[in-house]
């Protein structure tokens, strides 16, 4: 069963066609990696779901529609979102940015310092002084706060160094086992460690559907991502 369906999903920019009929499905309790070279409409495709740019077409959430619908009532209905720029507010303390994103009588704050335990002992620490994985563990964490049907994560390794890379990556292995996920990343080497699932978007279409053991295959990586790195 699939949490959140996009059918025929169209964005146009500035008069550029950027998302040309997108189709794919995200299952259930599984993490679903959107791959593709730069440009192709990975980040245009979450912010669509949000409701963040005006698209066409049919999304939805459990079998709920959720297309046409303004983005606070989606976040409502059960995604989370975490940006490709992270977007924390870096005057704020790691404990008043977590406290403006809870909603609901009951946030999940158990289930957010059990996941990321350095939040505890830098919640009195402005989010801004934080190094980049902190920051991203911050972005991450404000979106677990709220029982969400599933969390859509851009980019969350980019502009970061190789050991903050790994830091992240830990979390989003923590994050796998709580929730559905959607995630843009760059990264295959995180993407082979927690995806059960590859989405590949190609000029603003979906052009492949299926398991993660593809991206094992040097030619098909090379092909679909423009990259090397399949069987290392």
């Amino acid at each position: 069963m699939s949490a959140l369906t996009v059918k025929e999903l169209h964005v146009t920019l500035n008069g550029s066609h950027i998302l040309q009929g997108v189709n794919f499905d995200v299952p259930n309790n599984m993490v679903t990696a959107l791959l593709g070279r730069n440009g192709v409409g990975k980040t245009t495709t979450l912010k669509a779901i949000m409701g963040l740019v005006t698209s066409t077409g049919s999304i939805t959430l459990n079998d709920q529609t959720i297309s046409g619908v303004q983005t606070y009532k989606i976040a409502q209905a059960g995604i989370g979102y975490v940006p490709e720029d992270r977007d924390i507010f870096a005057s704020l303390t790691v404990t008043e940015n977590l406290s403006l994103a809870a909603r609901g009588s009951e946030p999940h704050y158990d289930l957010v310092y059990s996941l990321f335990p350095e939040l505890v002992t830098r919640g009195s620490q402005r989010a801004g002084t934080l190094s980049g994985g902190q920051q991203q563990m911050v972005a991450i964490a404000r979106a677990l706060l709220n029982k969400n049907q599933i969390l859509l994560i851009d980019e969350p390794t980019k502009g970061l160094a190789p050991m903050l890379i790994a830091e992240v990556a830990d979390s989003l292995m923590k994050v796998a086992g709580e929730t559905t996920m959607l995630l843009v990343e760059q990264n295959l080497a995180l993407v082979k460690k927690i995806a059960q699932h590859i989405v590949v978007m190609e000029q603003g279409r979906v052009v492949f559907q299926g398991g993660p053991e593809h991206l094992q295959d040097e030619e098909f990586v090379h092909s679909m991502l423009g990259v090397s790195g399949g069987r290392k």
